[in-house]
């Protein structure tokens, strides 16, 4: 086997090991749940069989920080990811500052991209993250975890392996298969356009600087974002459009747009700057 088909044998591999703890663990911890509120392993078993259990908001948040923490385990465990602390030792304090306001300028531009493609989550989808969203424990899944495993199996597993695959000229086609990967990871069409998009950020960043911290930074500022907006302004959360944000108002919303390109476009620059200048020293 030449080292081609064993890189995609590799990648493969990792995706499928991503998803089979995710499934493996969303049967298990219902049924371990159910076991220790007395109920009959004969019972659960049936129930299981007429049926996926309904997750509560406990279960919801255990079965998600225990398939996050259990994929790292595994993922570093297993060495699939390279643990370095180089990037860090370098203090790149005012990157990742830069970083933090390139996450902030996407939230907006997001959410109008998918009114203007008129993408809607799925019911099951919207009621796991509203699950997740409404207890404060959802934030250790949400905004904790989530950034962290994501950015080990996507950017420190499987970019990092395509980027063997390609020449160093051809980096772009590792960057934009990963990100594919990434949305289609994410298993609905509004989730896998907006993943796919910021997969393209994420994967750019690693490129460029051999760690996933920066993406990790950028996922947990989207993250907790999103979490902080639902819990404090819920009626920006239940918005059926972009425009009802701002209650109709067309003027805000260009200017919100406008706004939110001030904080991307320069924070971009600037990424691109000191990350082109990092590369070359």
């Amino acid at each position: 086997m030449n080292k081609t088909c064993r890189n995609i044998l590799d990648i493969v591999w990792y995706f499928i090991l991503f998803v089979i703890i995710q499934m493996v663990v969303m049967v298990i911890v219902p049924m371990v749940w159910e076991l220790c509120k007395g109920t009959t392993f004969s019972v659960v078993l049936k129930d299981m069989k007429a049926g996926p259990i309904t997750l509560n908001t406990a279960m919801l948040i255990i079965t998600s920080a225990v398939s996050s923490v259990l994929t790292l385990v595994v993922f570093w465990w297993r060495k699939y990811n390279r643990v370095s602390r180089s990037y860090i030792a370098g203090r790149p304090w005012v990157t990742l500052l830069w970083v933090v306001f390139l996450a902030l300028g996407t939230l907006l531009p997001s959410v109008y991209l998918d009114d203007l493609l008129s993408l809607e989550l799925p019911s099951s989808t919207e009621t796991v993250l509203q699950g997740l969203m409404s207890d404060r424990w959802g934030y250790l899944a949400v905004g904790i975890l989530a950034p962290l495993v994501e950015e080990v199996v996507f950017r420190g597993a499987i970019l990092r392996t395509l980027l063997k695959m390609f020449d160093h000229r051809w980096h772009w086609i590792s960057i934009l298969i990963s990100a594919l990967i990434f949305g289609v990871a994410h298993g609905n069409l509004p989730q896998l356009v907006h993943a796919t998009l910021v997969g393209l950020l994420l994967g750019w960043m690693y490129y460029r600087t051999d760690s996933i911290v920066p993406g990790v930074v950028f996922h947990w500022v989207n993250n907790t974002a999103i979490y902080v907006i639902y819990n404090l302004m819920p009626q920006v959360a239940d918005s059926q459009c972009y425009a009802d944000i701002f209650q109709g108002n067309e003027r805000a919303v260009w200017m919100s747009l406008l706004f939110s390109l001030c904080i991307f476009l320069p924070s971009l620059f600037q990424l691109y700057l000191r990350l082109k200048k990092a590369n070359q020293s």
